[in-house]
């Protein structure tokens, strides 16, 4: 812990792409507090300098990489920001420049964001602490590799799994993510990544569908080396008409907003034309299935509480058909961009983004303890 900050209040930085709106938000949500807009130390110079240091009393927010070209030719050595591969090598790139920071006090801990932008990993250590979370053969210490679509096929066929999501390890946003079914002696896969006629991947906004197995098998292959991670594809709520999955924010232990995402396709990502949902009409459909929304909320600090050194994550919480029970998809340490939504009744957020929820949770943490939560 680091030493008391002046008498002037708590001093913060952050560590992000000073044009990107996360970045934005989040100095709005420490100025309205009160205080001294935050030092913004860029992921470029960061990279560059193999490391940045921060003072002692300094509240450290590590954000996003994303939405910048030449910090993602940095990261992962593609030329064009739209290319699939490369994960692999941003998730090397990433986790070594956020080694490099030094000082200060870190509302994200690097041990944890190595386990966040894995897949397997993070599925495994949720597994391991009884958190519901879909069967895969590829998370925990009994975790097989994938070396292409022979594997995947062998899987399917192995742990009768017709349907799965097939996940680049350090993926995000969807990027890579297919969604295969089989049956009747067909197989097809859902997902955003086009394929070029060199064999090139590219992320697309256009969800699209793979009907022939050669199509299908060529874009794992090609995705293989960046390391895979498998999961059942489990059925989902619906609401009007549409699967239904939540976002939920967890911030200092405690679930404080939460957005229904609802989707024509498997993908809920709301950036590949997935829309959001009614959350009250959620709650009353748990609620009538005879269960309680607290419980669906706590799922998700449970899944939180598998990090307890971060301050803030996004957990991605798919309810089962009916509304009754629910798992958790994937918990993102960069979860919390959902601008202009604000707490959930009760939560001690109310009237708060997800940026003013985790700078009030500083504060209350400074006020009570005289030092932040790290």
């Amino acid at each position: 812990m680091s030493p008391s900050a002046s008498d002037a209040g708590p001093r913060f930085a952050v560590v992000g792409n000073p044009e990107n709106r996360r970045v934005a938000l989040f100095a709005d949500a420490v100025r309205a507090a009160g205080l001294p807009a935050p030092r913004v130390v860029a992921w470029s110079d960061v990279i560059r300098a193999r490391g940045a240091d921060f003072d002692a009393d300094e509240i450290v927010r590590i954000d996003s990489p994303g939405e910048n070209p030449e910090v993602d030719r940095m990261l992962r050595g593609a030329q064009d920001p739209t290319r699939v591969e490369g994960s692999a090598r941003w998730y090397a790139r990433f986790t070594a420049a956020v080694g490099g920071l030094r000082g200060g006090v870190r509302l994200d801990d690097p041990e944890d964001l190595s386990v966040l932008f894995d897949k397997r990993l993070c599925h495994g250590v949720l597994d391991a602490a009884g958190v519901p979370v879909p069967a895969s053969p590829t998370s925990g210490p009994r975790g097989i590799a994938v070396r292409g679509w022979d594997d995947v096929r062998g899987v399917m066929r192995g742990h009768r799994m017709s349907r799965l999501f097939v996940k680049p390890a350090h993926g995000s946003s969807a990027s890579g993510v297919l969604a295969v079914e089989s049956g009747g002696g067909r197989i097809r896969a859902t997902t955003s990544v086009e394929r070029a006629a060199d064999g090139s991947l590219y992320n697309s906004l256009r969800v699209r569908r793979y009907e022939r197995e050669q199509d299908i098998a060529a874009v794992v292959d090609a995705l293989a080396p960046d390391g895979l991670h498998l999961e059942r594809w489990l059925p989902k709520a619906s609401q009007d008409g549409r699967a239904a999955d939540l976002r939920v924010v967890v911030v200092a232990g405690r679930a404080t907003h939460a957005v229904v995402r609802t989707s024509r396709s498997p993908l809920t990502n709301l950036h590949l034309g997935a829309r959001r949902g009614d959350l009250r009409a959620a709650r009353q459909a748990v609620e009538a299935a005879g269960a309680d929304w607290s419980d669906v909320l706590g799922v998700c600090e449970r899944a939180a509480a598998c990090f307890p050194r971060t301050l803030c994550v996004g957990v991605d919480l798919l309810p089962a058909v009916g509304w009754r029970g629910a798992a958790v998809g994937e918990v993102n340490a960069f979860g919390d961009l959902l601008p202009r939504l604000t707490g959930l009744p009760g939560s001690g957020a109310e009237g708060l983004d997800t940026y003013g929820a985790q700078v009030a949770a500083v504060l209350r943490d400074r006020n009570d303890r005289g030092t932040p939560h790290a």
